[in-house]
C-alpha cells in the first residue's frame, strides 16, 4: 500500500502528431476517452493502447476495438436505404396528383 501512495500519478501522453491525419483522429479519441475517466487503471489502460498505436505493435482497427470500451458513448453506424427514382416518374406522378387535386375538391 505504500507503494501506491509513493507513484506519481499517470500524464496523459504528449505523442499527437498533426500531420498524420489518421493518428491524430485516433489521439483525439484517445483524449477524450482520458479527459472522461479517472481511473488510474483505466487511465495506463488508455497510454498502453495509444503508444502501441504509434508504435505500429497494434492496428487502428484493434485500436477503436479496444478504445470503445472506455467511450462513454457508444457509436453505431448503420446504413440507410435511399430511395430514388427517375426523373419522368417524379413528373409523372406529381402531374397525376395536381389533377387529383383539382378535381376532387
Amino acid at each position: 500500500m505504500g507503494q501506491e501512495r509513493d507513484r506519481e500519478p499517470l500524464s496523459k501522453l504528449q505523442m499527437d502528431n498533426p500531420l498524420d491525419f489518421r493518428f491524430h483522429a485516433a489521439y483525439m479519441a484517445y483524449s477524450k476517452a482520458w479527459d472522461e475517466n479517472q481511473s488510474e487503471a483505466t487511465r495506463a489502460e488508455l497510454n498502453e493502447l495509444i503508444s502501441s498505436l504509434s508504435t505500429g505493435k497494434a492496428s487502428y482497427e484493434a485500436f477503436y476495438a479496444n478504445l470503445n470500451q472506455f467511450r462513454g458513448q457508444q457509436v453505431e453506424f448503420r446504413r440507410e436505404r435511399i430511395q430514388s427514382q427517375r426523373k419522368r416518374d417524379w413528373r409523372q406522378s406529381e402531374k397525376r396528383s395536381a389533377r387529383n387535386s383539382r378535381y376532387r375538391k
